[in-house]
Parts: structure tokens; sequence; C-alpha cells
């Protein structure tokens, strides 16, 4: 995958512009302790990927480049400590009102609406989007805020987000 970087810098930017369009902005990321075969010395970049986002190192933290965009994120959902779990619809956050799932927490705040960017666009963002779509959410996938592990699989899911009602917006 390319471009994760330049990703995570157009999301700060992005959230920096229009954070005042969202009633609340939350964050999702993996969060590994052993997830069994989804890690892999020989990865194949489809079912099994090389060690990443182990707790307690510094894998598991955010890029630097995404800390403007965390100054207004209200939650931080994390996911697959012993799983793949690649929605976000499988995290769960702890906040001052207790521990939640983000649909949940989005439904406790009145929010109907939601926007899913972030990586990988046929992988995590892919299953994110389609969760949220099924969960009855109106769900719009930020092409330009994202970036796919390759073009074949990151075109079938821009499909399937056609498929299940997401918006795709190719300008933000």
């Amino acid at each position: 995958m390319t471009g994760g970087i330049a990703v995570a810098e157009a999301i700060s930017h992005y959230v920096r512009d229009h954070h005042q369009e969202y009633a609340s902005i939350a964050a999702t990321a993996d969060w590994h302790i052993d997830p069994g075969q989804h890690w892999s010395k020989t990865p194949d970049f489809a079912q099994s990927w090389p060690v990443h986002c182990e707790v307690g190192t510094a894998g598991a933290d955010f890029r630097v480049e995404l800390e403007p965009a965390l100054q207004r994120v209200d939650a931080v959902f994390r996911k697959g400590e012993h799983t793949a779990a690649y929605s976000g619809f499988e995290a769960s956050a702890e906040t001052p009102d207790g521990t939640f799932g983000l649909a949940d927490w989005l439904r406790n705040r009145g929010i109907t609406d939601v926007d899913v960017v972030g990586i990988a666009t046929d992988y995590c963002v892919r299953a994110t989007a389609l969760d949220a779509a099924t969960a009855g959410f109106t769900t719009r996938a930020l092409l330009p805020l994202m970036a796919g592990v390759a073009p074949d699989s990151t075109q079938a899911a821009v499909a399937a987000f056609n498929d299940a009602g997401v918006t795709v917006v190719n300008e933000v």
C-alpha cells in the first residue's frame, strides 16, 4: 500500500477545515495482542498481514500526521485484540459514560449519518462502511481520504460501497 502518510495528512487537513460540520468525530484503530493467523511471517496481504498495531509498541500509535485531527476526536475505538477485526463496528471505546461499541456510541449521540475515511480502503474501511450501512446509518465513503492495498481490491471495495447504498464521494 502506498499513500498512507499522505492520507493521514489529508485527513488532518480535512478535519481542521470541516470539524464544525460534524456532531462528533470518532477514530478507530487496530489494537492487537495476539490476533492469531491475522499475523504471519509470510503474509498474503489479503487474509494475513505482517505484525502491526501491536499493543504496547509504537506500531499501535496513531501516525504523527494525524495529531491535528486527533485533537478533534471525541472517542477512539480499538479493535482486534485477539481477532482480525476489520470493521470499526467490531471495536469498543471507554468513555466517561462507560464502554461502548461504535454503533451504540453514535446512536447515543443522535448521529444518523457517518463519513468513513482511512486505510485500507479495501479492508478496514470497506468493512466499516458496509457495517455502518447495514446498521442503518446513512454512509459516505470519502475516497480522497483513503488509501487501498491493491488496485483490484480497492475497485472491488468501491463497487461494494455502491451495491450497499454507501455514497461514494470522489472530491472533498
